[in-house]
């Protein structure tokens, strides 16, 4: 499926301060930041995104800093969803930083994960177990504060029920779940393919707020992200998290990062709404928008979580903050739900981020990764980035 359709809507609207990393074939991976209608290279001035968003003058930087070599922002940007890859294109804008991921942040969310549960994966039994948490929990969860002591009394009453749940523990519970999504360098950007086990039978895209945080455990920036997940693998066994969320080509983030300032504050970040749309190569269409300001648990207390005295990330972290987003519309037979197909193009957008879009194809088709932290530092070394 063509992409290039998406190609205006890739880049946020407005006066935003905007970084993002660039694959030039003939030199490697670049640090630049997007000024109107040039891309610029700012290498020269810090080696990595996680270098650069340890400065206090980040954002000064990416909007004043003399550069290297430039790119014309529309050519990017077209060449970066044509299908072949070649010449020079966007990376996910993130690099050094550890992906984590916050999950079961919303109530939608959180439900559909304990129908998941109780369906042991199996699709078909979703309708059933949802119908039944309905007549018990009717819409009451959505106003209860995580760890409070009517969350606690909620568990009481759920656990009387033979209803309760891991999920609806770190979902209403003291603590959140923060797992770490993705090794270090694995994420693709906008404009790749994404993947999904071949052996996955139900499974979705989840759009999601993303936050860059640096190593003092400060959001200096956001970004959109698929937490692409496999609904009947983790159904099966909260064990399977792991195989059910990190695949090759299964964490998606961008386009670019918008850096917090004067313009776009975390309280902006806290009241957008993101929207998701997947069209399939069957004609099957599917949309849906996620409201931040309906999170559970407020972002920066989701980072609170993951950073602290008992855990440092000295090179920052991308945190993907949670998805109400969860289709039970059918796409096949009815009752099944929802899963994806080859080919499916998800694109995930807000305007002042801007749209992420991918195509889907097994996790075994997408292009392997090969390019780690050793590539990395053997590029940057050889280019002189490292003294």
């Amino acid at each position: 499926m063509d992409l290039t359709s998406y190609v205006r809507d890739i880049l946020p609207t407005g006066d935003a301060t905007l970084a993002a990393r660039v694959f030039d074939p003939d030199v490697g991976p670049c640090v630049a930041a997007i000024r109107g209608d040039t891309v610029v290279d700012l290498s020269g001035v810090e080696p990595t995104i996680s270098h650069l968003l340890e400065r206090a003058d980040a954002v000064d930087i990416v909007r004043e800093a003399p550069g290297g070599a430039t790119w014309p922002t529309q050519r990017l940007l077209a060449d970066t969803v044509r299908p072949d890859g070649a010449g020079p294109r966007f990376l996910a804008p993130v690099d050094l930083q550890v992906i984590k991921a916050a999950g079961v942040t919303f109530v939608r969310s959180m439900l559909e994960r304990v129908i998941e549960e109780r369906a042991a994966g199996d699709p078909a039994r979703a309708a059933d177990v949802r119908r039944k948490l309905t007549e018990v929990l009717g819409g009451a969860i959505g106003q209860i504060r995580p760890g409070s002591e009517q969350a606690a009394a909620v568990k009481q009453v759920l656990i009387s029920e033979g209803l309760w749940s891991q999920y609806l523990e770190v979902g209403i519970g003291p603590d959140p779940e923060i797992f770490t999504k993705a090794p270090v360098l694995s994420a693709v950007g906008v404009g790749a393919q994404i993947g999904v086990l071949s052996r996955s039978r139900w499974n979705n895209p989840e759009p999601e707020l993303v936050l860059a945080v640096n190593s003092t455990g400060a959001a200096v920036a956001a970004t959109l992200g698929n937490d692409v997940n496999l609904r009947d693998f983790e159904g099966r066994s909260a064990l399977l998290l792991a195989e059910a969320k990190d695949n090759n080509a299964s964490c998606a983030i961008g386009p670019v990062l918008r850096l917090f300032d004067d313009s776009f504050t975390v309280d902006d970040a806290r009241a957008l709404d993101i929207t998701m749309r997947v069209d399939g190569t069957d004609g099957f269409t599917l949309q849906g928008t996620s409201s931040v300001s309906q999170i559970s648990r407020d972002p920066l207390d989701l980072v609170r979580h993951a950073y602290g005295p008992h855990h440092r990330y000295p090179d920052g972290f991308a945190l993907f903050t949670g998805t109400m987003f969860a289709p039970t519309e059918d796409r096949d037979a009815p009752g099944e739900g929802f899963s994806h197909k080859d080919g499916d193009v998800v694109a995930i957008s807000t305007p002042t981020l801007g749209t992420l879009v991918n195509q889907v194809t097994s996790a075994e088709a997408a292009p392997a990764w090969t390019f780690g932290i050793r590539a990395l530092m053997a590029n940057l070394a050889q280019r002189g980035l490292l003294s």
